[in-house]
């Protein structure tokens, strides 16, 4: 299938005879993403772009579930049937996000896509789902379950209407292997960004580090943190644009794996550290988890660095 990319705009601001600061947004994944590259010239700096799509667009076409064409689709349809040989890259990715759920003791699983959808973000629900209703909406989720054979190179979803995707960390890694791709090409600095899922090398022209603010999602046009980046990650999650409330609490549109129940607690979990896939997965581990359980998490990991805003506005930054 032809992916069709929406340009939504493209610009150029040329700093030296040597060297051109070059952005384009196109809408990939289901999402926007915004490319920055900086280069030699501005037709090398067009072509790199290029190159950052098309690799992504190769990413989408690998595993999203929403394409019948994929092979993550082709492994879900076989659920309960036979196991479905993958490339590396995709058995790799999901080796990994099983890695992820055991980090977490469940709080990150990517068979969370086959949750029945019984809660509603569009503030249409005015009372909570059945406890039998939530019970029974866990019953094909399970990361555990995943078979992997790594010398066939094959997934096999044993339970009828099991199913996984990467909703969770397909963008983080989209934007990790663009950059990669722009490192192996030699191109001095960038930024992919898959909507606040981002990754980073190099410096701007002027040679200080990117500038990424971290938003306060209960003060409009305000920043918590401004992040000095070079090679580096981040990604957010949080529940300040899809949510339900009801009786005065807040439920947020992550849901808990394990027990069918939305995060409460946390409004926004910020990772910034090395990768945006593990950012990613950190990130929406901690929000299921919550705060107290979800910083004993993060510091299992010191390359990676938390910023915590719970639903009351307060802000809990690590210390390191």
């Amino acid at each position: 299938m032809r992916l069709l990319c929406t340009i939504t705009f493209l610009f150029i601001i040329t700093l030296s005879q040597a060297q051109v600061l070059q952005k384009k947004q196109v809408t990939l994944m289901g999402s926007v993403f915004e490319i920055t590259i900086v280069d030699r010239d501005t037709t090398s700096a067009r072509n790199h772009i290029d190159l950052v799509i098309a690799e992504v667009t190769r990413i989408e076409n690998l595993i999203s579930e929403w394409r019948p064409e994929t092979q993550i689709s082709e492994v879900n349809r076989n659920a309960g049937i036979r196991p479905v040989k993958v490339d590396r890259e995709v058995f790799d990715l999901t080796k990994r996000a099983i890695g992820y759920s055991r980090n977490s003791n469940g709080a990150f699983d990517i068979s969370i896509v086959a949750l029945d959808k019984i809660w509603k973000f569009d503030g249409s629900m005015t009372e909570l789902p059945t406890e039998e209703a939530i019970r029974k909406s866990v019953e094909k989720v399970g990361y555990q379950h995943i078979i992997l054979d790594s010398v066939n190179c094959s997934i096999y979803l044993p339970l009828q209407g099991m199913k996984i995707g990467f909703g969770s960390i397909g963008k983080g890694y989209a934007a990790d292997r663009g950059r990669a791709l722009m490192q192996e090409k030699s191109v001095v600095a960038g930024i992919v960004n898959a909507s606040g899922d981002l990754s980073t090398w190099g410096l701007q022209p002027n040679n200080k580090p990117w500038l990424i603010g971290i938003k306060n999602p209960f003060k409009a046009y305000k920043t918590i943190k401004i992040l000095k980046m070079q090679e580096n990650a981040v990604a957010t999650s949080g529940n300040y644009e899809k949510y339900a409330e009801i009786d005065n609490r807040r439920y947020a549109h992550i849901i808990n794996p394990k027990t069918g129940y939305p995060s409460t607690g946390l409004t926004s979990v910020t990772i910034y550290g090395p990768s945006a896939e593990f950012a990613n997965a950190l990130s929406t581990s901690i929000m299921v988890l919550g705060q107290e359980e979800g910083i004993l998490l993060a510091k299992r990991f010191p390359l990676y660095h938390y910023l915590l805003i719970t639903d009351n506005g307060t802000v809990i930054k690590s210390q390191r």
